[in-house]
């Protein structure tokens, strides 16, 4: 049974995460993501449970070691978690979620100590080679409140047994694993090459839950790198000039 915690979420796009722990509580986090903790949480940063762990982790795009935030003082201590790029914080109360859910690979941000984090092989081939993820995904495992982060903003949506949703394969975030999940080739010669979506579509059948973002990470750093390299092949400009030019192209592209 993991630490029962509560928290409050700050920010809109650029959202951050303040949890409150009673005394012995803690809270289990991402290394490099913590923002500011008071006097009295002491951290403890290993493995998580031996080498295997940290091994597993590694695989899930996540550090090999992971760092407990504890409570150690007699009243109620905070900790705050910002995601490492601007985008939304889910949070996913697993006890009400079934004790597991499946993530995207290095989406963890931190959760109540108690909460594992295990490594997850997509079970069919077409979906590992294509679907955006590659075959690893991050298992969350437990009873309590884990935190999620994605890019730009969170579409929540319910499947119901049957129901089929077609997703860019960059855009999904995390899903329950009753939601079958599978690849699709995207229909007619046109729309496949000229489309600008790709040959594949992530294919979700339901039931179950599913959390998708709208600016995944990698599609935000394919639009920088187009807007920078278009400024390479022109003239030379100063700093502020060039960031101010590239600002402005992803803005508008968006």
């Amino acid at each position: 049974m993991a630490d029962i915690v509560e928290y409050t979420i700050f920010g809109d796009d650029l959202q951050m995460v303040e949890i409150q722990l009673d005394p012995d509580e803690g809270i289990r986090a991402e290394a490099g993501t913590m923002i500011y903790m008071e006097k009295g949480v002491d951290m403890q940063t290993g493995t998580g449970g031996g080498l295997f762990k940290g091994v597993q982790r590694m695989f899930t795009g996540e550090s090999f070691f992971i760092t407990t935030f504890l409570n150690s003082e007699a009243d109620v201590k905070r900790v705050a978690f910002a995601a490492p790029y601007p985008g939304k914080i889910i949070p996913l109360d697993l006890t009400s979620l079934g004790g597991t859910f499946l993530c995207q690979k290095d989406s963890f941000l931190c959760a109540a100590r108690g909460i594992e984090i295990e490594i997850a092989f997509s079970k069919k081939l077409g979906a590992g080679l294509f679907g955006g993820e590659g075959f690893i995904l991050q298992r969350l495992v437990g009873e309590g409140l884990a935190f999620a982060h994605a890019g730009g903003t969170i579409i929540e949506k319910n499947l119901a047994a049957g129901e089929i949703l077609s997703v860019d394969t960059g855009c999904l975030v995390a899903f329950s694993p009753t939601v079958d999940y599978d690849i699709e080739f995207v229909s007619g010669f046109t729309n496949a090459l000229f489309g600008g979506e790709g040959l594949f579509l992530a294919k979700l059948t339901g039931p179950g839950k599913v959390f998708l973002q709208s600016l995944p990470l990698s599609r935000l750093a394919d639009r920088i790198a187009v807007a920078a390299n278009l400024h390479s092949t022109g003239e030379t400009k100063g700093a502020a000039g060039l960031g101010g030019d590239i600002l402005g192209d992803i803005i508008s592209g968006l």
